[in-house]
């Protein structure tokens, strides 16, 4: 979701926690630590501290967006996908927790969904190509599962493609 790797592995063993305080401070403290380790690439890390925020500032859209893209990073799409529908129900229009909440459930299977709300994104802005792509590729995959005679209901074995997809 992040700039970045798209998964997991985190390469500085010294952020990964468990096993590490967290950080002093409040909420923000967290919060923009979270955001330090998720810019450089700590995914999984950055998901432990924004965990803590957001369970003390459950109202945080922000933290909870944050938190949502280093689930995704850490490879964690079914997390994802769930704080990416919190903001979607919270915020109908908010067209970024959409296309988070669609590459997500893409990546869990459920790509009839994800189609979905990568369409809501794309039509929320027509202007960021990212989107589009990311909705022609789901759709693309839908027909050829569709083609092929898989199953119609959108859902796969939640094996990754092989893509980047990078909210």
């Amino acid at each position: 979701m992040s700039e970045g790797r798209s998964a997991g592995g985190d390469s500085r063993p010294e952020e990964n926690f468990p096993g590490q305080a967290l950080p002093e401070g409040d909420v923000h403290a967290w919060y923009q630590r979270g955001m330090e380790l998720l810019g450089r690439g700590s995914a999984a890390a950055a998901a432990q501290v924004l965990q803590r925020a957001s369970a003390a500032e459950p109202a945080s859209r922000s933290v909870r967006e944050a938190l949502a893209r280093a689930q995704f990073d850490a490879g964690r799409y079914a997390d994802a996908a769930e704080n990416f529908r919190v903001i979607v129900e919270a915020s109908p229009s908010d067209d970024y927790a959409h296309f988070g909440l669609g590459l997500a459930l893409a990546r869990t299977g459920d790509r009839a969904a994800a189609a979905e709300h990568l369409a809501l994104a794309a039509a929320m802005r027509p202007d960021a190509a990212h989107y589009t792509e990311a909705l022609r590729s789901v759709r693309a995959t839908l027909r050829a599962r569709e083609g092929a005679g898989g199953s119609d209901d959108g859902k796969d074995d939640g094996k990754d493609d092989g893509k980047e997809d990078t909210p």
